[in-house]
Formats: C-alpha cells, structure tokens, sequence
C-alpha cells in the first residue's frame, strides 16, 4: 500500500517516475508496431480482466471451496471465501475513487478525457489479480499433487503479469497503471492469505488435540509456509 500511495503522488504530482512511464509505454508501442501478430493475441488476453469473465471465476471457486471446507467440517471453513467476496466487493470502490481523483490522462496523451475518466490505476488488471489470485488461494489447500500446485502457484501469477502486460501493450493503459493496480491487489490479497492461515492454524489445533479430531478433516493439504 505504501507503494501504491507512492505511485498515486507520482501520477498525480507529474513526478519524475511519469517521465519513466512514457519512456516504457513508448518501447511497448514499437513492439507492438514491429509485432502486429500477437495484438489479437493481446486483445483476447486483456478481456480476461473483464468483470464478466474474473468475477464468475472467483465465485465459482468460493462456492466450490465453501462446498468443501463445510463437508470437511472446517474450523471457519467459511472465512476464506468471505473473505475473497469482501475483497471483490472493495476492489471497485478502490478503484473508482482513487481514478476520479488522479483523473490521468489516457496512454501517450496529456490532457484528461473530457468524460472524466481516469486510467490511473487500471481496473482490468486489478480485477483479474484480485478474482485469480483470490480463487487460486482458496483453491491451493484443497489442491493434492504437487504438479497441480506448482502449476496453480506458477501459472497463476504468469497469467496476471500477461494481462497486465498486454493491457499495456494495446495501448489501453500505461505501465503504471498496471503496476498501482498490482500493489492493490497484493494488499487486499493478504486478506485472504490471513483467513486461510485461520483456518490452518484451527486446523493444526484441532490436529493436536488427537487423531480423531484430526481425522474429520479430510482433503485438506494446507496452504504452503
């Protein structure tokens, strides 16, 4: 967060990281000129920031993990996923209010939308991290082979980096842009990483009490240290 306030003064104030800014937007847009292939590529990437296509997503993984935790007889089982639909839920007021304040102007332009429109931090990339991110952190415990969680916890955080990415390299959003919007996603990610470390922690209580409070957990593997 204190990155994120440390963008939003930058953006707002033409500080000398918005110098930088152009500098990267301009060597995106002559990759994008030289490699006119992969922008339809790019374009397909950029809706999965879509609230259409994150949030369904994310509800479904809350769904299916509170479906399990409450099988499973979970200590809390139901604090991951409302803790994933709160951060959802705060994501677009974030947003809002921190863009109609900085009311940046759109990439390579200098003078604001008339509409009043900010594109400063970038919606599409804060609500895929925060609907992926949140859905593979409920998914990860519930994950058993180690194939499967190395793709989760790899393929995960690639994918975010590509939308991100590509929201820059169709000209929809400065690199900066992305990058706030990241820091606001790790923030309000950690509200989640907290609940399932709750019920970790329930859990390895439970563990300790003996075998046959243990045993009416089953299909949890636990989130990694």
């Amino acid at each position: 967060m204190l990155l994120f306030a440390a963008l939003t003064w930058q953006v707002s104030s033409d500080g000398p990281l918005v110098d930088r800014d152009r500098t990267v937007l301009r060597w995106f847009d002559r990759a994008a000129a030289a490699e006119p292939w992969f922008t339809t590529t790019a374009h397909y990437f950029c809706k999965l920031g879509n609230i259409e296509a994150a949030v369904p997503v994310l509800l479904a993984a809350v769904c299916l993990t509170g479906w399990l935790g409450r099988r499973a007889a979970l200590p809390h089982w139901w604090l991951p996923p409302a803790a994933a639909v709160l951060v959802i839920a705060v994501l677009p007021v974030v947003v809002t209010v921190v863009k109609d304040a900085v009311a940046r102007p759109a990439p390579g332009r200098t003078v604001p939308d008339p509409s009043g429109y900010g594109y400063f931090p970038s919606g599409h990339t804060a609500t895929s991290a925060v609907a992926y991110g949140a859905a593979a952190l409920l998914l990860l415990p519930w994950v058993r082979g180690r194939a499967a969680r190395l793709v989760l916890l790899a393929g995960t955080p690639l994918l975010l980096f590509t939308v991100g990415c590509c929201l820059v390299w169709c000209d929809y959003h400065w690199p900066l842009d992305v990058l706030a919007s990241w820091c606001v996603a790790l923030s309000l990610l950690t509200v989640v990483a907290a609940a399932q470390a709750v019920v970790d922690r329930a859990v390895a209580a439970r563990a300790a009490d003996g075998p046959a409070a243990a045993g009416t957990v089953t299909g949890w593997s636990g989130t990694p240290g």
